[in-house]
């Protein structure tokens, strides 16, 4: 395995060599706590193409260090780019080596087909006396018991790059390789990752590398050269450098710059063994002018710098999971890198999520319609069903910037009556039951309705005080990963829309899995208020079908007690089909059915 060793502070058995890039820097300086903050004692030797370096011997693990850079009449006091740890956004960089008593986990994800993601934030899932005024690694594995009995295979962890300040959703990263030092640091997350592969749950890490900052950005005019006012040596410094969020776009254009983003990704995927990256905004990299939708011009060197790391991750990291938030539906996000796509494994997109919700949140029965729905269950990129990820909820849809919590939104001021449970909970029927990866964010699965922000701790005491709503989480999950024949089927490609009524609001889907097409699943979806009861529905296989799942059971919720069914036995032919079953189906809920 290669080892970590080319940039920043390389820890070796006689002291500390120290590795900078500043190409216009006329002489460099390292100093530390290592000689009393001497600025002036260690002057870095100059290397080829902008490269200086020195070795201190009396440099150990856990000083503190920074660079003084002279430029023409510049002097600048700057933190390493590649800090593994710094004290705070605003303090010093910290000697760290993560190669000490690393060990390979072994661990492999489970594929894509059976994969149930769970996006939490690490300030805000579980905020205990112990974290302080976050929540942070140690607490958040305190809860992973939680998650692997909840089903959960693969967490997605929002940003953990080190941020200004102690609470932020993470995407504005200040220093790229620092593990954010109010999480618990380097020593936190690599707990973390460790305890969730001892439980068989993989860790997708969320990247940013469509811009930096803009806070507390020390490698802004890092070594003090800029023009147009722009970034210096990291950045695009002329329009190119527009993003969403300032000036601050990366310059895909140099080898270093590359080199510092393609170092950043192997970090989290061969020192902490992360199983994956979320790459957030990559239409960010790969396009210019993204306001303009329907007409954004290519960033060649973005593009290139995407397929050329995918590549080398594929290639050492075949198992390593690969996702974009792309939000264009563009299937060349997902085609493979042989025929000139980026060569992500699946992408985000926004249609499923907004047209799901924009269905489950109209209020008038006769103003819905399953047009939306039926076009998202057959959509797919290149054919596959798992290059999408689906959800109804995310980051971004409960933060209050574009929506909120699905409950609450379904029914403004009363998030946990009638309707916004049983609407809210149809949304994950049709998530666990659609073609695609699944997704739900922290909270979802008991019902928590106040949007998303990056210092409202997660409340815990929902979990047990919608316990059944939990289990209906599990019980959908269970069917989802299900490899045996019972419900093998919502792990396979194939659907098949047996039924589909606009006045009823009654929709009836098959899966099934390719290697085992004689055994389908049967999904049952009512979109409407009314109970259904004696509901026919034609379909293509006989026999006996059991309900192996109804969300109109007490269990769940005393409110979903409107439907107890057994086995049903198929009939005559209906509506073109060779048989037919008859079912009661409950209001805003569904039904699942295996032969």
């Amino acid at each position: 395995m290669d080892r970590y060793a080319g940039m920043g502070a390389i820890v070796g058995l006689e002291g500390v060599t120290f590795r900078v890039w500043a190409p216009n820097a006329n002489q460099i300086y390292v100093y530390g706590s290592f000689n009393d903050w001497q600025e002036d004692q260690y002057e870095m030797n100059h290397e080829d193409k902008g490269y200086w370096s020195c070795r201190v011997s009396e440099a150990k693990e856990g000083d503190e260090y920074k660079y003084l850079i002279k430029t023409g009449e510049k002097t600048l006091h700057r933190n390493d780019p590649y800090a593994l740890e710094v004290t705070h956004s605003e303090g010093n960089s910290v000697i760290k080596n993560l190669w000490k008593d690393w060990e390979d986990h072994n661990f492999r994800p489970s594929p894509l087909n059976e994969l149930i993601v769970y996006e939490l934030h690490i300030g805000t899932f579980n905020k205990t006396e112990q974290s302080g005024s976050n929540g942070d690694f140690y607490s958040a594995a305190e809860k992973l018991d939680y998650l692997k009995n909840l089903g959960i295979n693969a967490i997605e962890v929002m940003p953990v790059s080190e941020f200004p300040g102690d609470f932020s959703w993470g995407y504005n990263p200040s220093y790229p390789f620092a593990v954010e030092t109010s999480y618990g640091g380097p020593d936190g997350l690599k707990h973390f990752v460790f305890e969730a592969h001892m439980r068989g749950i993989a860790v997708i890490m969320d990247v940013v590398y469509n811009h930096f900052g803009p806070g507390d950005l020390d490698i802004w005019q890092f070594d003090g050269w800029e023009e147009n006012g722009m970034g210096g040596i990291y950045f695009y410094n002329d329009h190119r450098a527009k993003t969403p969020w300032g000036n601050t776009r990366p310059d895909y254009g140099r080898p270093e710059v590359i080199n510092y983003l393609r170092d950043n990704a192997m970090l989290w995927l061969e020192i902490y063994q992360c199983d994956g990256l979320r790459f957030d905004a990559t239409a960010i990299i790969r396009l210019l002018d993204t306001e303009d939708t329907s007409n954004a011009r290519a960033l060649e060197e973005g593009n290139r710098f995407l397929k050329n790391l995918n590549g080398e991750i594929q290639s050492k990291f075949p198992h390593k999971i690969l996702i974009a938030e792309d939000l264009r539906m563009d299937p060349n996000v997902t085609a493979p890198l042989s025929e000139g796509g980026l060569g992500f494994d699946c992408q985000w997109g926004t249609g499923f999520s907004q047209e799901l919700r924009d269905t489950l949140t109209q209020r008038d029965d006769t103003a819905r319609t399953l047009q939306g729905i039926e076009r998202l269950l057959f959509d797919r990129f290149n054919g596959n069903a798992f290059e999408k990820v689906i959800f109804t909820e995310s980051h971004d849809e409960v933060s209050n910037i574009r929506s909120t919590r699905l409950p609450e939104e379904i029914q403004p001021g009363d998030a946990e009556g009638e309707y916004a449970k049983k609407k809210s909970t149809l949304g994950a029927i049709t998530i666990f039951t659609a073609p695609g990866v699944p997704m739900i964010f922290q909270g979802q699965e008991f019902l928590s309705y106040e949007h998303f922000n990056d210092d409202l701790p997660l409340d815990w005491g929902r979990e047990k005080r919608f316990e059944g709503i939990v289990r209906l989480y599990r019980d959908l999950i269970t069917l989802r990963k299900s490899n045996e024949a019972t419900a093998r089927g919502l792990s396979g490609q194939e659907i098949s829309m047996l039924h589909k009524d606009d006045t009823s609001l009654v929709m009836a889907y098959s899966r099934f899995h390719g290697d085992d097409p004689n055994n389908p699943v049967l999904v049952v979806l009512n979109f409407g208020v009314e109970t259904k009861v004696g509901y026919r529905i034609g379909v293509d296989v006989g026999g006996t079908w059991r309900v192996v799942f109804n969300s109109g059971w007490s269990g769940y919720d005393e409110v979903f007690a409107e439907v107890d069914l057994v086995d049903v036995r198929a009939e005559d032919g209906y509506q073109d089909k060779p048989y037919s079953i008859v079912v009661d189906i409950p209001s805003y809920g569904g039904l699942i059915l295996a032969r």
